[in-house]
């Protein structure tokens, strides 16, 4: 049942159908109608031969301001993108023709250099602990500690543990 919205009761039959034919009636009058012309009709005659004249139509579009700046930048940033893939692609294109002879040929003086560099870092060092070679002497007293502080904070995603040996 229906509850007419200003007596606040329930409505008889005769009722609800009275005020559905009030609504459907209210709401499809012909004046509510509102006609818009959604296309475009060219009434007058076609010549007998040749080409149709050409008839003048209003364009009435309008294109906003960050639209067109939106379409300019997107123009910009694929042409970048694209000078960009262009030259990854001829870097790639040098690299895979690249053979193994030329890496070597192109490795070695580094190759040489570091060679060089790990013999005179090794024939220093052995001349170095020639000449120093020290005893140590430990001269106090040892203590063991077996005695373990474990402390742990443990909030949200991060947890974290402090040993402390005393």
């Amino acid at each position: 049942m229906d509850i007419h919205p200003t007596a606040g009761r329930p409505l008889t039959d005769a009722e609800a159908a009275a005020e559905a034919e009030r609504l459907l009636t209210a709401a499809y009058r012909p004046e509510a109608v509102q006609q818009i012309p959604t296309s475009f009709r060219d009434d007058t005659p076609l010549p007998a031969y040749g080409d149709t004249p050409p008839v003048l139509q209003d364009d009435k579009r309008i294109v906003p301001a960050w639209a067109a700046g939106i379409a300019v930048a997107s123009i910009g940033v694929g042409a970048g993108i694209t000078g960009i893939g262009c030259g990854a692609w001829l870097v790639l294109q040098g690299l895979a023709s690249v053979t193994l002879t030329s890496v070597l040929m192109g490795t070695l003086p580094f190759a040489a250099l570091a060679m060089v560099a790990t013999a005179i870092g090794g024939a220093i060092n052995n001349a170095r602990s020639a000449v120093t070679q020290t005893t140590h002497v430990y001269q106090s007293s040892v203590t063991h500690n077996t005695r373990v502080t474990n402390t742990s904070n443990q909030r949200g995603m991060f947890a974290r543990t402090r040993n402390d040996f005393r």
